[in-house]
């Protein structure tokens, strides 16, 4: 039984509906031991039956039997690994791997073999210095002669020790003495037992082997026995073979990625302005909302919240505050003490003949720190802090001036019979509020304010004080979550109770900032989808670049997942790649302008960058690249691998 056998090989190429047959009927025997040289003009056929016999071309009518197993039904993954263990290519071009060493070339096929990386490596640097190459391990193709590029061809051929070598035309770009070396390296091969086949059209390059196959146009014209074959021994244990690690494919990606290395800097800074622009349109967001947080919580408790009641009325009287509501309230949890007071709609300041509108006036409460007074000291009984405005309207050169001035102040109100008075009283100026607030007054002094009158205040807010700062939230949650056992139409909604006064502020800052921080990150994130056309682009222009060497590959026994998993691997680290230099340039970007913002009145950090903001971007860079390689990955696995080794 022949190791090798072709059974009526029939090949027709198909060109605008007519048919034209290339092999028509070709029957052959090899065995190991034996130097084939299959000799004909261009045109005849030589290659189309190499292609077959290689296992690169499955579409042909006929057999081809190894071992006596025909390999007609043979499935891709079968191909794969019949190119793998079986098949050592050997071509004209010598079709070298530009961007890997030498040593690498000859690595590619032992990669894929489940030898020891140590083994592999001294595998490689072996057969290069039988091939008589040692020592130009680290050359890479383009700095080696012709003739060294075939021995390198010829020595990655041999590195999974196949069975047969096919070589096309090996010795068409060499000289005289090339010639002789590389023929006399594959006589060598053949006396190792193994079946050596060529394809040339030089007779001088045919009579070199065991036996000269003649074809023309597509049929076998004659035979002749040269000398006999070299068969010597029995079959020796060889590696065996396996796909392509994701490591390996890592580390080819970023060879490839190396070898262009000034085009893949540009891709990555690109890349990278977009990622820069969503960290830091969030990081700016995070610090603006701390910075207002700051000021506001300057002047007031954190940990303590306004609450009123949730109705439609504007009265401030109508909206009572009742025993009742302060129980319902002190039994929340993590409330401390609740403590009630008066919230006035509006009032009137007289001073030295002037009046001015004040647009609200309250309590004393623990919301209101004693450092929000610039000037001056908290109220006391009988006494009132105003706003800066306030006292600049008087004083503008000097607003302190107001402090100690006895003023008259105006409250206007509804008595008991819902008819309007108006409320009036002398009270002595205690301070300057620091912010453009109201006036506060101790609740004590706003019922003198109401006794002048006869009348009797009713609290209309409550002062909730929580324990800690990292409850204040959840209990506004638990408050706002308070239904209304009975249905009332003067409400605003269901919720009986509505957090007022500086804990509602920052909610509803805090909320608006965040949309409008999420937006302007959106706005930065169409630079993402310019980076995503970018990587699609320079992936295609990357599969055509690298045609050949996906061929290159393919006949080497790789898988069209792999091809796909190459690709997608040098996506990934581009993505990743940009989004560590995103994240570089985000900091030093937030280093210098927290820098001057803290030289500066504002004199607070307005760039607040948080890991998980880098870890979203890093995220979002390396989905963008994954999502841009999906279509040019598919395409280079899709590939031909005649049509793409044959591509120039």
């Amino acid at each position: 039984m022949s190791f090798l056998e072709l059974r009526d090989i029939r090949k027709a190429y198909h060109v605008n509906k007519e048919t034209f047959p290339v092999l028509k009927g070709i029957n052959l025997e090899f065995n190991r031991g034996e130097f084939v040289s299959i000799l004909g003009e261009s045109g005849g056929g030589k290659t189309t039956l190499m292609n077959i016999i290689g296992g690169l071309d499955d579409d042909y009518e006929g057999e081809v039997l190894l071992d006596g197993k025909s390999l007609r039904n043979n499935t891709e993954k079968e191909w794969d690994a019949y190119r793998r263990e079986t098949i050592g290519f050997v071509f004209q071009s010598f079709n070298l791997i530009s961007h890997l060493s030498i040593l690498d070339n000859v690595l590619v096929s032992l990669e894929m073999t489940t030898l020891s990386r140590q083994e592999q490596v001294e595998r490689a640097k072996t057969l290069l210095k039988v091939v008589g190459l040692s020592g130009h391990e680290d050359k890479f193709p383009n700095q080696l002669s012709g003739g060294q590029k075939q021995r390198v061809a010829i020595a990655r051929a041999l590195a999974p020790d196949p069975e047969i070598i096919i070589a096309d035309e090996p010795t068409g770009a060499l000289d005289a003495q090339n010639t002789l070396e590389i023929l006399a390296l594959l006589d060598e091969i053949a006396k190792d037992d193994k079946l050596v086949i060529t394809v040339t059209h030089s007779q001088e390059v045919a009579d070199h082997g065991t036996r000269i196959v003649h074809m023309e146009n597509g049929v076998i014209d004659d035979e002749i026995q040269v000398q006999p074959s070299y068969r010597t021994s029995d079959k020796t244990a060889k590696p065996s073979t396996k796909a392509l690690s994701l490591w390996d494919l890592v580390k080819m990606s970023l060879k490839h990625m190396q070898y262009n290395l000034r085009r893949n800097v540009l891709i990555v800074f690109g890349a990278s302005i977009g990622i820069f622009s969503v960290i830091m349109m969030l990081g700016l967001g995070e610090g603006i909302t701390g910075y207002i947080n700051h000021q506001i919580y300057s002047q007031v408790n954190p940990m303590s919240i306004q609450v009123a009641q949730n109705t439609k009325h504007t009265d401030p009287n109508s909206r009572e505050m009742t025993k009742a509501d302060v129980n319902r309230l002190k039994q929340l949890d993590h409330v401390e003490s609740v403590e009630t007071g008066y919230l006035g709609g509006s009032g009137t300041f007289h001073y030295k003949g002037d009046n001015v509108n004040v647009s609200r006036f309250q309590s004393t409460n623990s919301t209101v720190l004693p450092k929000s007074i610039k000037w001056g000291h908290f109220p006391k009984d009988g006494e009132m802090a105003i706003n800066i405005a306030l006292a600049k309207h008087y004083y503008a050169k000097d607003p302190k001036k107001i402090i100690g001035q006895t003023v008259t102040f105006f409250i206007p109100t509804m008595n008991n019979k819902h008819q309007p008075v108006s409320l009036h009283k002398k009270v002595k100026i205690s301070g300057v509020l620091g912010d453009e607030s109201g006036v506060i007054l101790t609740y004590k002094t706003i019922q003198d304010f109401f006794k002048t009158k006869n009348m009797t205040v009713k609290p209309n807010f409550a002062t909730v004080n929580i324990s800690s700062f990292a409850f204040v939230k959840g209990v506004q949650k638990k408050i706002n979550a308070i239904k209304d056992p009975i249905p009332d139409s003067s409400r605003e909604t269901d919720s009986r109770y509505q957090i007022t006064g500086a804990g509602a502020l920052v909610d509803t800052l805090n909320t608006y900032l965040e949309l409008a921080i999420w937006v302007l990150a959106g706005v930065s994130a169409i630079s993402l989808l310019v980076s995503a056309i970018m990587i699609i682009v320079v992936l295609y222009i990357s599969v055509t670049e690298r045609t050949k060497e996906i061929g290159i590959l393919r006949a080497l026994g790789v898988q069209r997942r792999n091809i796909r998993t190459l690709f997608i691997s040098e996506a990934f680290f581009l993505g990743l790649f940009s989004s560590i230099w995103a994240t570089i340039f985000s900091y030093v970007a937030s280093v210098i302008i927290n820098h001057i913002s803290l030289a500066t009145s504002v004199d607070y950090a307005i760039i607040d960058i948080h890991v998980l903001y880098v870890l979203f971007g890093t995220l979002i860079s390396i989905l963008i690249a994954l999502f841009a390689a999906q279509s040019p990955s598919r395409r280079a696995a899709k590939l031909d691998p005649i049509e793409a080794l044959a591509y120039e």
